[in-house]
């Protein structure tokens, strides 16, 4: 993070994670891939290698050309679940490459946690494209999108996006440039519809107290009725012989960390 590597010990790392079978994180944050030969020697790193889960290039001045070289790499990667290019210089183009890394339901894997913090190029074109990718990603939990002049309009589309996805946990809209119309506009929808949303950040916005307070406690009760289901589910599980008034099944999904999830279908 931040290191002043040569070109030549840059080399060397990359060739390390082109033949590592082990490697599972590669933070390379703040500048480290700082040109375009180097984004090319990432590229064919990740070519080789089927071992890293998470990528961090926040800070690195990618900009879409450079995304553009990292993508082909990067769609194919078979363990690839975190990806950050906050601060990346990126714009519509390289929003458009990362909506390929978020394949829809069922089509084949894709990312679990994405951070896009800090790229003021994207327009709000780009933005509603990401919205629609999250909307119909099967996988995705985290999205970052902090510190992005996204406004009210953005946030709308985010809110239906939220709605929509089966998985989102986690999103993270500080210092967006929101109003009190976003977060009334997040608020019917964390009330009136069903999500996995856990997690909304709305700091530093034209936010009051109060509606921020709504939102959380919204969050908090969908959190606790989703822990006394899991409590009831494992009661079942050590107790199969407890008689079952709904045949009904219904699936339950327990995570233990990034990349790694247990899928289990109980008859309740």
């Amino acid at each position: 993070r931040g290191c002043q590597l040569s070109e030549r010990d840059f080399g060397h790392v990359c060739r390390g994670a082109a033949e590592s079978r082990s490697l599972a994180q590669l933070n390379l944050n703040l500048g480290i891939v700082s040109n375009i030969n180097r984004v090319k020697q990432l590229a064919e790193a990740l070519k080789t290698n089927r071992s890293v889960q998470s990528l961090f290039l926040h800070g690195s001045p990618l900009t879409d050309a450079g995304l553009a070289l990292l993508n082909p790499a990067l769609s194919i990667h078979p363990s690839l679940v975190a990806l950050d290019l906050g601060d990346c210089m990126l714009g519509d183009e390289g929003i458009n490459l990362i909506c390929g890394l978020l394949p829809p339901d069922g089509a084949k894997s894709g990312l679990k946690e994405l951070t896009l913090s800090a790229n003021p190029g994207v327009t709000s074109k780009g933005w509603g494209r990401l919205a629609i990718a999250v909307a119909h990603s099967s996988q995705l939990r985290v999205l970052n999108l902090d510190y992005n002049p996204l406004g009210d309009q953005v946030a709308g589309m985010l809110a239906v996006a939220v709605a929509s996805s089966r998985t989102l946990e986690v999103l993270d809209l500080e210092g967006t440039g929101l109003t009190n119309q976003s977060a009334q506009t997040l608020l019917d929808m964390v009330e009136n519809y069903p999500t996995a949303l856990r997690t909304l950040i709305l700091a530093e916005n034209n936010i009051s107290p109060e509606l921020q307070q709504q939102i959380s406690d919204l969050l908090s009760e969908g959190e606790e009725e989703e822990e006394t289901e899991a409590r009831e589910v494992t009661a079942r599980e050590k107790n199969p012989w407890i008689c079952q008034n709904n045949s009904s099944s219904q699936m339950v999904l327990m995570t233990s960390g990034l990349g790694d999830s247990l899928l289990a279908e109980t008859e309740m």
